[in-house]
């Protein structure tokens, strides 16, 4: 049990020393950054002793190997290694789907990009002469873990449509001559997006995303855009967060904006590609959502732990592809980072009806032709209970046979997009639900929103 010890208290001693350090407006708080990696390189000989140990000793010609001995030495090699390491961005790795009960090849392309974003189709290999499905563009929350965490949503949704995401890029990889990106910018990424995949496309935002997805087709029906989506599904999403505020809310009000701008904001070291990029480090994010559940978190690797020693393959390999998914993050650009935290979870400023685009005053009241779906989960401790209904109430003009909310039973935020619960109570209505709408199955045709006189 002992590395499981050394490792919670490594991150919870970091964490306090990082934030104590920070405080008080400390000019020195760019080199954490720094340090963080200074770290991580002097440790790289340590992981490699650590790595070759571990083969060593689980190597089935060593006949150590078979022992419980053996194996908690190699078990000890494994967990220094893992908890040291930084973990890359994952692969997707969905090669193929069911469609029409026959298995087609699934290939990823990149059919859009710019400097901050690609977005990803997982083209399905399907005869010529089959009629197209719809179009669906899940986008991906960029809060500090890649666009893969949402493997499982992609996956559930490729035997029903055409999907694409967005495969946000890490802001430490993004040259700082590349520009700055916020949340304007993120909400003209959605709006270029839809327009590149032209009219009938249905849209899925996944937690962060649920704003600035709803923020763009509000723009989008004021301004009588064709692309604008026929459906929107809004997952776990923290619409209004002065309803049920959880943990993550309370810190935005309480510490206030200057506190983050102060206390979090770094720059990239060199000799990264986006050196000198003043960014929100996905290491500090990844820190604090494992302080939420630090307990839970000890626990696992505890059960990993035995889990190697008594040879259990099977589980270890599930904890090893969890972990490798969780504890792989990515940097965020500081103005994004500070105008969402300022926006949405200290100002209110979406369901205040105070958010604007560009100068240009959000009305969701505007938004009249796109159906809307929202989905929650009972037990989320990110985007509390309500949070995301209140989408429902602030979209009054939306006729009420286009809208449908829906509220899953003993899940957390993350069995909102991902788990067998999701798969089968979520997806069918998803699926129902977009089924239902769209230019073939509308009857009635899209009207032009009409823009607020004071916008």
């Amino acid at each position: 049990m002992l590395p499981c010890s050394i490792f919670a208290h490594s991150l919870a001693e970091f964490q306090k020393a990082l934030l104590k350090a920070a405080a008080g407006r400390n000019p020195g708080q760019h080199m954490y950054y720094q340090m963080y990696e200074m770290n991580h390189a002097v440790l790289q000989p340590w992981r490699a002793m650590a790595d070759a140990t571990r083969l060593l000793y689980s190597h089935p010609m060593n006949p150590w190997s078979s022992t419980s001995v053996g194996r908690s030495i190699a078990g000890l090699a494994e967990m220094f290694e893992r908890n040291t390491r930084r973990y890359g961005k994952p692969a997707f790795g969905l090669k193929e789907t069911v469609v029409d009960w026959r298995k087609v090849a699934v290939r990823e392309e990149v059919v859009w990009s710019t400097p901050f974003c690609n977005l990803l189709h997982f083209k399905r290999d399907l005869p010529a002469d089959r009629k197209p499905d719809r179009k669906l563009l899940i986008v991906a929350p960029m809060s500090g873990h890649y666009a893969t965490l949402l493997r499982g949503t992609v996956e559930s949704m490729l035997p029903y449509a055409e999907v694409y995401i967005t495969d946000w890029i890490d802001a430490r990889n993004i040259p700082i001559v590349a520009g700055k990106f916020d949340l304007d910018d993120y909400i003209q990424h959605v709006i270029d997006m839809l327009h590149h995949l032209g009219r009938d496309t249905h849209v899925m935002a996944v937690c962060q995303p649920s704003v600035p997805v709803l923020a763009a087709v509000a723009v989008m029906e004021a301004r009588g855009d064709k692309c604008a989506p026929s459906t929107m599904v809004l997952m776990g999403g923290p619409i209004d967060t002065r309803i049920n505020p959880t943990a993550v809310n309370k810190l935005a009000e309480e510490r206030g904006i200057d506190w983050f701008r102060d206390n979090v904001i770094m720059q990239v070291p060199w000799p990264n590609a986006g050196f000198m990029r003043a960014v929100y480090p996905g290491f500090l994010q990844l820190s604090g959502f494992m302080g939420m559940n630090l307990d839970r978190h000890i626990s696992a690797h505890q059960e990993f732990f035995v889990h190697l020693i008594k040879n259990d393959g099977d589980s270890a390999e599930k904890h090893r592809e969890f972990y490798d998914e969780y504890l792989a993050v990515m940097d965020l650009t500081a103005e994004f980072y500070l105008q969402t935290v300022e926006t949405v979870f200290v100002k209110h400023s979406l369901p205040k009806g105070e958010m604007t685009f560009r100068g240009e005053r959000i009305d969701l009241t505007g938004i009249r032709n796109v159906a809307l779906m929202t989905v929650e989960g009972e037990n989320d401790d990110i985007s509390g209970p309500g949070q995301t209904k209140a989408a429902q109430t602030l979209c009054a003009s939306i006729p009420d046979d286009m809208r449908v909310h829906y509220m899953q039973p003993d899940v957390g935020h993350y069995g909102v997009f991902n788990g067998s619960r999701y798969r089968a109570e979520i997806v069918p209505r998803i699926v129902d639900f977009q089924s239902s709408y769209g230019l073939s199955a509308r009857a009635k045709p899209r009207t032009k929103a009409k823009v607020p006189t004071d916008a």
